[in-house]
């Protein structure tokens, strides 16, 4: 039996197999669907909060919603040599999705190190890094200011919360706290999660941050990693990439080794991405005498939404971002890197 269809049933029938494929590919098909939630306006304020107690100045930069309501906070500690005007990118991407983002600055081991040394050393920072005297921004004393500065940091957060004459008074939900970092800014991210000191006896955790992004953690300084790693037991974003070296790694150090960290802590939802030819610059910016990678755009996106995906999930309790995170992230990536993933019990 002949049956006639019509030609705009045919292409009725030509877009719903049309969609139907779309669907596919994004559920299950082998396209991945980005983590994008929708952006809101944002604004910034910079302060140089002082804490009288330590007779040190804590310079800030604060990336938040102008919505109404409690928002989750981040905090985020920069490299040796850096600023908090450095990594906007993340800070202005977080404040767009519903977070609090309060970028710190640590005197002692700031971009203030780089122009006291850059006389003598005229290239870009990475020969400034190099040099002997840029050492002295990796001392004891500066190990131990910056985990302190974060502690600090959310004491007078908490305390400002109470000004109503503070612009963004009754806008933070001190409940739900997290802390990135990079290089070592992710030491410091570190050591407040838990990571001890002197074989275990200096401990600077702060129990009022619930998770942590850590973005090329620097080699444990030690053997005993039980000791230096064993008290970590809150959830941890590492990242890093294939090249991800630093002019002031010790002699031998390979990128290989920042993975550490990830391998050997034990008892909490622990994550990891290697980006394929992602070197330590990818999480911070550019120098512009050497310009962007090719590949640095999509990587910032893919660190942009994995830590907002990350963030979702362990500070909003978002069951849809940890279903995205251990799911489809993965495609996302696709060959940019290498996705990892270990649950708590593992």
């Amino acid at each position: 039996m002949f049956v006639s269809i019509r030609p705009r049933k045919v292409k009725t029938m030509y877009r719903l197999l049309l969609t139907a494929i779309a669907l596919l590919l994004l559920t299950g098909g082998g396209m991945a669907a980005p983590y994008a939630p929708p952006a809101q306006a944002t604004d910034t304020l910079s302060a140089d909060w002082r804490d009288a107690r330590r007779n040190r100045t804590v310079p800030v930069k604060i990336y938040y919603p102008k919505g109404e309501g409690r928002f989750p906070v981040v905090l985020f500690s920069h490299g040796l040599g850096g600023s908090r005007e450095g990594y906007g990118y993340l800070g202005s991407y977080w404040a767009g999705r519903g977070y609090v983002a309060v970028h710190l600055q640590h005197i002692g081991s700031d971009e203030t190190m780089l122009r006291d040394v850059s006389r003598d050393n005229p290239g870009g920072n990475a020969d400034r890094l190099r040099s002997g005297a840029a050492q002295r921004g990796i001392t004891l004393q500066t190990v131990r200011d910056r985990p302190l500065d974060v502690s600090f940091a959310i004491d007078e957060l908490q305390r400002l919360d109470k000004d109503k004459k503070w612009p963004l008074q009754g806008k933070l939900d001190f409940t739900r706290i997290g802390l990135g970092g990079h290089s070592f800014g992710a030491n410091t991210t570190l050591l407040i999660s838990g990571m001890r000191l002197g074989g275990g006896a200096i401990d600077f955790r702060d129990p009022r941050v619930k998770c942590a992004v850590v973005l090329s953690a620097p080699p444990p300084q030690g053997r005993d990693l039980d000791a230096i790693y064993g008290s970590i037991k809150i959830p941890l974003w590492h990242m890093t990439g294939t090249l991800d070296t630093s002019p002031i790694d010790p002699k031998g150090s390979r990128a290989i080794d920042r993975r550490i960290p990830y391998d050997r802590i034990k008892g909490t939802d622990g994550y990891l991405t290697t980006f394929t030819g992602g070197d330590h610059m990818v999480f911070s910016g550019r120098e512009r005498n050497t310009g962007p990678l090719p590949t640095d755009a999509r990587n910032h996106e893919l660190i942009q939404q994995s830590t907002l995906a990350f963030w979702d999930a362990y500070l909003k309790g978002d069951t849809k971002a940890l279903g995205w995170l251990r799911g489809e992230y993965g495609k996302e990536l696709g060959k940019s890197g290498v996705f990892e993933f270990k649950r708590k019990n593992e």
